[in-house]
């Protein structure tokens, strides 16, 4: 038997957290002395202790942690219980961790305001291009919409070239276009460069795009989730000029290392 010191520091947590388990019931001392009040605990009692903190650690309430030991669940399924609420709670840190990359590129755009860009922004012609493409929907043009759109349907399109034997001759090309009565919905296309002899595939598509006679220009390096910056330099640019944007610009992806931070991507924006 282990004082409620003793079992504390067998068990990593205090002896005022077992106190108040004690108290509402959810782990009782194996003895209590009726002199002295002394609670004793036995090794047996760690496993249901280490329930309690996993499930508690997980997000569970002390509450919903009673009414699952209450069910009695056997390891496999306690451990199957944990494995999803751990995969919930990674799918809750990515997403808080993508917007607080989106947050950071919004306190960048703001201060740049006032700047003008110092990346080297022209304009010129760009010439027709063949891709082959796979295209989704995104629930907006934000980065946080976009990113999770496109990055699955690169992956698939190069998977689905090599399984066809089809061998890209040029950069990666994205492009965009409002989906009609879509709510601010956009239609991602992911496209790479082949050769202009090369014919749509069973599961890509293969789409001519024009050449634009006027686009403006800018090289953005870094990751795609921080382009804001970069794209509002371009639109502060073209306003500044007295130019006007004819559409989305597209995106083409001049080096895509493993590290994104190093990626070199040009933003291609057609002019009326």
């Amino acid at each position: 038997m282990f004082t409620i010191g003793d079992f504390a520091r067998h068990g990593r947590v205090s002896a005022r957290m077992l106190r108040h388990y004690d108290a509402i019931g959810l782990l009782r001392p194996e003895r209590t002395d009726p002199f002295t009040g002394y609670r004793h605990y036995s090794a047996a009692q760690l496993d249901r202790l280490n329930r309690i903190v996993a499930l508690k650690d997980l997000g569970f309430t002390l509450e919903q942690v009673r009414r699952i030991l209450e069910d009695r669940p056997g390891t496999e399924e306690l451990r199957g219980m944990l494995a999803l609420r751990r995969a919930e709670l990674e799918e809750a840190v990515a997403a808080s961790a993508a917007r607080l990359k989106q947050v950071e590129a919004r306190l960048r755009s703001i201060e740049s305001e006032g700047q003008m860009p110092t990346q080297d922004i022209m304009i010129k012609s760009i010439p027709a291009v063949r891709v082959a493409e796979l295209s989704g929907t995104a629930a907006s043009f934000r980065p946080e919409h976009i990113g999770p759109v496109i990055g699955p349907l690169y992956e698939e399109l190069y998977r689905r070239l090599r399984a066809a034997g089809v061998d890209p001759c040029g950069p990666g090309v994205a492009y965009y276009e409002d989906v009609p009565g879509g709510g601010g919905a956009v239609r991602v296309h992911a496209g790479c460069t082949v050769p202009h002899g090369t014919a749509a595939g069973p599961d890509f598509e293969v789409a001519d795009l024009p050449a634009v006679e006027r686009a403006a220009t800018i090289v953005h390096r870094g990751a795609m989730d921080d382009v804001l910056t970069t794209e509002q330099a371009l639109a502060r640019w073209i306003d500044a000029g007295g130019h006007r944007s004819a559409g989305y610009p597209r995106e083409v992806y001049l080096e895509c290392p493993p590290d994104t931070a190093a990626w070199v991507t040009e933003l291609q924006e057609p002019l009326a």
